[in-house]
């Protein structure tokens, strides 16, 4: 009879949990891309293009900030790869760039009622 020890077996989890991990860049990319919501801002800015494309001029009116500001917060989220920006005559149109970006977002909002229970469903 083969009798595995309880000690062989943590080991034997511990080598696929290890075997399964991503490679440490990875990680750090990861981590980067989540304190980019880290921001009220960013999110406020995500929220308003989850609903639709704006320009610069929009999202500072819709949030009241100086452009300058949501300039500075759209090339934080370009930089992630959360926004695209496409040209329209002498307009920069933002969006999200892609559905991967919403069910991102999507997600976390999920998460919040979650662990909020109570609070109206305002989003997604």
């Amino acid at each position: 009879m083969n009798h595995i020890s309880q000690e062989e077996m943590h080991q034997s989890g511990l080598s696929r949990v290890s075997a399964e991990m991503p490679a440490d860049e990875m990680l750090y990319e990861l981590a980067d891309l989540f304190r980019v919501f880290g921001d009220t801002t960013r999110i406020k800015i995500l929220c308003a293009l989850s609903v639709s494309d704006l320009c610069v001029a929009d999202i500072a009116a819709l949030l009241s900030m100086n452009q300058s500001a949501i300039s500075h917060q759209l090339r934080v989220l370009k930089q992630a790869r959360l926004v695209r920006v496409t040209r329209r005559g002498r307009s920069s149109i933002y969006g999200l760039d892609d559905d991967h970006v919403r069910t991102i977002f999507e997600q976390g909002f999920r998460h919040v009622r979650h662990i909020a229970p109570g609070e109206e469903e305002s989003h997604g």
